[in-house]
């Protein structure tokens, strides 16, 4: 039987296959639209499955926030070139947007299908690696910053004694800096309560193996040695924690001096209560 153009056409829109690829399955199927498709399906399902040991290290970090509850996604996928597909991008939002209606939490099935479904018509490996959630109650307000192309994701949550400051432009600007600060510095901690005693122990450990081998070192006093050990903890420390860096705008200024200089100009006290940072393949 004839196999119109028309069909042939209708049926490369929708499921992103080639030209001929599209007129054979047509034929195969005996020009019925449906089957096609199905087979088309089967067949870029059959080449993802393939693909499936390969590595997805590119994609994008996708970010919403509605209300008082934010979602991040990592999308996943084998190459940059499909991590920049207008579809692939397209998918990233639709998830989102699934996440906070329904209320998921982590990757599941029916998300997984969604991905399934546009991998087996691009046929490259793809992935929905990570869903993360962050909910604010009444006193807290969320703020997102997106990185370059999209690699990394943040959500930062901050805390205010008069909520109503919230709607104040130069609280919602600090917000979104202080997002932009963490995706520039990817500080390990917010505080140093936050820094766990083992990871803290090692990294004193690591100190005093690099001050045994500093020649200039030798022969002191071990109450000065002491003392050196403790500034280097101290000064990484600063390093490592988000309220401790110098922040992005003046370096002068710690976060926490920022933070502080920003809520006496709103009339509040604010608090950084929390923050994500999500990097596609990390």
């Amino acid at each position: 039987m004839g196999i119109s153009a028309s069909e042939v056409k209708r049926l490369r829109e929708k499921t992103g296959a080639g030209m001929m690829e599209c007129k054979n399955a047509l034929t195969e199927s005996d020009g019925d639209f449906d089957k096609a498709e199905k087979l088309l399906k089967e067949k870029g399902l059959a080449a993802v499955e393939k693909r499936s040991g390969r590595a997805t290290n590119e994609g994008k970090v996708f970010v919403k926030i509605a209300g008082n509850t934010a979602v991040l996604v990592e999308l996943a996928s084998e190459t940059d070139f499909v991590a920049r597909n207008p579809e692939f991008i397209a998918l990233g939002g639709v998830i989102v947007d699934r996440a906070l209606e329904k209320g998921y939490t982590e990757p599941n099935e029916e998300l997984a299908g969604l991905v399934t479904e546009l991998a087996t018509k691009i046929r490259e490996n793809m992935s929905l690696k990570r869903v993360i959630v962050v909910k604010a109650d009444a006193n807290e307000y969320l703020s997102q910053y997106i990185h370059g192309d999209g690699n990394i994701g943040v959500v930062v949550k901050l805390g205010a004694d008069k909520p109503e400051v919230f709607s104040q432009e130069v609280v919602q600007a600090f917000a979104f800096t202080l997002a932009l600060h963490i995706a520039a510095f990817n500080p390990l901690a917010l505080d140093r309560s936050k820094i766990a005693p083992e990871f803290l122990k090692e990294q004193e450990e690591i100190f005093h193996k690099q001050m045994e081998g500093d020649e200039s070192l030798q022969g002191k006093p071990a109450k000065v040695l002491d003392g050196i050990l403790k500034g280097k903890v101290a000064k990484y420390l600063k390093e490592i924690c988000l309220v401790d860096q110098g922040y992005v705008k003046d370096e002068k200024l710690t976060v926490t001096q920022a933070l502080a200089a920003c809520g006496k100009q709103a009339g509040a006290s604010l608090t950084i209560n929390d923050y994500v940072y999500l990097k596609v393949g990390q």
